[in-house]
């Protein structure tokens, strides 16, 4: 009993990992892209602000029905049935390790700009992905509470001197040059609003990651809810006002054609001197972002593992609590996915994965709305529970539509393959 608490994560270090999870690749590398459809997209950062804390709401909620929450079979199960469970569990599972790999992506765009090599050269892009994605299943082998303390380390040095930026900047935002950027396509302000709002929702992607790992936290009842609600507004707080803040600093035409956009706007202000500054702070906090999602994939594979809905292999811990035999599994599929996935650009590399990853993940919440909105015969789902499933549908809904039918197809077949394999091949008494 005595050596089980140091492992446990208090309310503070579990907010860092909510937070963690969400300000990461999206944040550094989505200003370059939304650039190219203008200002207006501050009200698609908006608008998944309120997507993403009705969301968070129906986990913090589950985290307080089932305060021993595991992974989505503890609370997908009792309502939906084992099917459902195994959906939920197994998706999430592998958008949380598929999406990684974007991470990786990111964290190496700017970690280049600081080194002697060429970005453009996909063999130096392939080798760095590949290296931090090893090095962060190096630091996971420590376990789960020095994952958290890097984590935090990782959120406060690398966001600090990106807050110097947010906060330094105002004196250079250019209200003339924000509004003349404000729609550069010639679609209606609603419809591009819509369009950006899967893309930027992969930025809040981690929003559940408290309630996935409430097996880690202290007093997880109370302390899941806060972190959960606690990170998402943190998150929704930096994302809009960055979002303002650079476009109103520099020219859209220029944020759209770099890798490195936080870094350009620091030079802006600072001058060239402090665009290796933020490169640095912005690939330590995207390697902090890819470290804590790699813990969250070994939680949720362990947890997945025990209910008989992947090989035993993944769910054997290490003596620290870390699920070192199934990071190793993944690690290797992440390296194998970023052979796959290797574009010309950073940017098309990105897109190509977090596209299909948002939606995998979004198919997981759908069914923590159902879970809610159905009870269990012995929980029946209070209005309040109902009302926070129905949104939670109508928020997962809107992402489906802001997807796109391609992609929606794509998702919607992964998920059929996996049931029927799971059909098939899964031991009756998982």
């Amino acid at each position: 009993m005595a050596e089980a608490s140091p492992k446990k994560i208090g309310v503070l270090l579990a907010t860092f990992v909510v937070a963690n999870n969400m300000i990461g690749s999206g944040f550094f590398l989505l200003p370059a892209s939304l650039a190219g459809q203008g200002g207006v997209t501050a009200l698609s950062w908006l608008l998944g602000t309120v997507i993403a804390v009705i969301l968070g709401g129906a986990f913090a909620r589950l985290a307080r029905d089932y305060p021993n929450l595991n992974c989505p079979d503890d609370y997908v199960r009792p309502a939906l049935g084992r099917d459902m469970g195994f959906l939920a569990t197994s998706l999430y599972w592998a958008s949380s390790w598929m999406g990684n790999n974007a991470i990786a992506v990111a964290a190496f765009g700017y970690l280049v700009t600081l080194l002697p090599l060429d970005g453009a050269d996909t063999t130096v892009r392939i080798t760095g992905q590949v290296a931090l994605i090893w090095l962060m299943f190096a630091i996971n082998l420590l376990g789960p509470r020095q994952v958290a303390k890097f984590q935090s380390f990782c959120v406060v040095f690398g966001l600090l001197p990106v807050a110097v930026v947010l906060v330094g900047g105002w004196g250079h935002f250019d209200a003339g040059l924000y509004r003349d950027a404000w729609n550069v396509t010639d679609q209606s302000d609603v419809a591009v609003v819509i369009t950006n709002l899967a893309p930027i929702f992969w930025a809040f992607v981690g929003l559940e990651t408290g309630a996935m790992v409430a097996g880690l936290v202290d007093d997880p009842d109370r302390n899941v809810p806060r972190a959960t609600l606690g990170g998402i507004l943190i998150a929704g707080v930096v994302y809009l006002t960055s979002s303002v803040l650079v476009m109103g600093i520099v020219p859209a035409a220029d944020l759209a054609a770099s890798s490195a956009p936080f870094a350009l706007v620091a030079g802006h202000i600072f001058g060239p001197w402090a665009i290796p500054v933020i490169a640095a702070a912005a690939a330590l906090k995207a390697t902090g972002t890819l470290g804590g999602w790699m813990l969250v994939s070994g939680e949720s594979g362990a947890r997945a593992a025990q209910r008989g809905y992947l090989p035993r292999i993944f769910g054997r811990l290490l003596g620290n609590g870390s699920a070192g035999w199934g990071l190793l599994i993944v690690a290797s599929a992440m390296t194998a996915i970023a052979f796959v996935t290797l574009a010309p650009t950073v940017a098309g590399q990105f897109e190509t994965i977090i596209g299909m990853v948002v939606l995998l993940v979004v198919m997981a919440y759908v069914a923590a709305g159902l879970s809610l909105m159905v009870g269990t015969p012995d929980r029946p789902s209070s209005g309040t529970e109902k009302l926070l499933g129905l949104g939670a549908l109508l928020a997962c809904g809107l992402l489906f539509y802001a997807s796109g039918w391609s992609t929606t197809a794509g998702a919607l077949a992964v998920a059929l393959v996996s049931w029927i394999l799971f059909r098939v091949f899964a031991s009756r008494s998982a």
